[in-house]
């Protein structure tokens, strides 16, 4: 079933926002059997990093992880041109292009956030991108995220400039974090809590531009504020949300597209054929089973599940034994609460 009877269930998305040094290609493993549905999204990648860098291990996907875009940092419409193309070819379905990161990296490279002030450079950016991806043999769209934007900029009108400039160049879908970016003062971390949100922009977006795709992002906790969204907007992405309470992007992917709740346990042993083989391939337990921590959070055992993980998956020769260990105790703790009641 879905959560909104406004938005067909074919056009509603549900996204797993990038965050860096977390979705890796083993976490988007991870949530794609969480959610077979969602939108997942690589770490945002530098297009100059995309074009000399080791794209073995920056372009890292598993065919399991469709649909999945590459989120590419830039502001030089040729090398995003490239970068886009690379990653194109390289199997992903979406070229993202970052125009939201706040961090003091990305302004002294003049991509990320500070891009707000500059939507003539993004438009041609991302008409380069555009042109670079049409001769392919399937359609892989390229889209935006952003902020509501930049400093003190509080001018609704600004941002629908913004906006109205970059659909020009050709893209149909916006992620907007509806908050503003501060770029002098605040942290990264401060970027995503202190700026107050203003959901309302995007919803007042949908309304005055209906033939664009809006999806929300930015402070969504749980699954009744996300479903809320779906009466104003297109979808909604989850950050850290879903990368603390894994469980949540399982059961919203349920709600919004149907299927059957599965238990937490089943849906971490669906992973055990993936973890051996990275394992035999010589990857390390702890690079994998850091990103399912938050699998029973709240839950009898929760406690004791990542203990056991976060202490034994470092050491040698760890391997699935130990992820059986510790989803045996949340069933034991669970046992032992039920018996006492």
């Amino acid at each position: 079933m879905t959560a909104s009877p406004l938005i067909p269930a074919e056009q509603l998305r549900l996204s797993v926002a990038p965050m860096m040094d977390w979705t890796d290609s083993h976490c988007r493993v991870f949530h794609r059997l969480l959610a077979p549905h969602a939108r997942l999204y690589t770490e945002m990648v530098h297009a100059n990093a995309v074009i000399h860098g080791d794209r073995t291990r920056l372009l890292a996907m598993d065919p399991v992880e469709h649909p999945v875009a590459l989120q590419l940092g830039g502001s030089d419409p040729a090398l995003l041109a490239k970068a886009a193309r690379i990653g194109a070819e390289a199997g992903f379905d979406e070229i993202n292009l970052n125009c939201g990161c706040p961090s003091d990296r990305v302004q002294a490279g003049r991509f990320g956030a500070c891009l707000m002030r500059e939507p003539a450079l993004v438009a041609d950016g991302v008409a380069a991108m555009i042109d670079a991806c049409a001769s392919l043999d399937r359609h892989v769209p390229v889209t935006v995220k952003c902020r509501l934007g930049v400093d003190d900029d509080h001018e609704w009108e600004h941002f629908l400039a913004f906006i109205d400039t970059i659909a020009e160049a050709g893209c149909r879908l916006f992620v907007v974090h509806a908050r503003n970016a501060w770029l002098k003062g605040l942290s990264p971390k401060e970027n995503r809590e202190v700026p107050p949100l203003r959901y309302d922009w995007a919803y007042q977006l949908k309304r005055e531009r209906p033939q664009l795709q809006v999806i929300v992002n930015g402070g969504i906790a749980d699954a009744t504020e996300a479903r809320a969204h779906l009466a104003h907007v297109d979808g909604a992405m989850l950050g850290r949300a879903a990368y603390h309470d894994p469980y949540l992007l399982h059961r919203l992917d349920v709600e919004w597209f149907g299927g059957e709740l599965r238990s937490r346990g089943d849906l971490l042993r669906a992973m055990q054929p993936y973890v051996e083989a990275q394992l035999a391939r010589g990857g390390l337990l702890k690079h994998i089973v850091r990103h399912v921590l938050g699998l029973f959070a709240g839950q009898p055992g929760g406690r004791a599940f990542r203990q056991v993980l976060s202490e034994g998956a470092h050491k040698p020769g760890a391997d699935w034994s130990l992820v059986e260990r510790a989803i045996s105790l949340t069933h034991s703790n669970k046992q032992a609460i039920e018996n006492a009641a």
